[in-house]
């Protein structure tokens, strides 16, 4: 099976432990938007913009992140993820 190149849009929260990315996690499966938590509690620049990461492909993040981001549908929240910098919630918003 021939696989095309594929990209994905995703946004994610960045944060320092585990245990904050899980509360956020939380909130948002209990309605919180997550561009405006992205806003309020991302420690990467990206929070500024909702957490977008804008499109990308294959070997453009780190193992870990690409990993969780390829395998979510559109729309799909992802549970933490550690990274070596540090634990992100991601959501997969497009992919083309």
């Amino acid at each position: 099976m021939i696989s095309m190149a594929k990209e994905v849009r995703a946004s994610h929260i960045l944060v320092d432990n585990e245990e904050h990315a899980r509360q956020i996690k939380q909130q948002i499966d209990d309605g919180a938007d997550f561009a405006e938590l992205a806003k309020q509690k991302s420690d990467c620049p990206s929070g500024k913009k909702g957490g977008d990461l804008g499109f990308f492909g294959r070997q453009e993040m780190v193992k870990p992140f690409e990993k969780v981001a390829f395998n979510l549908d559109v729309g799909e929240i992802s549970d933490p993820v550690e990274t070596q910098f540090g634990w992100h919630v991601i959501k997969k918003t497009d992919e083309r």
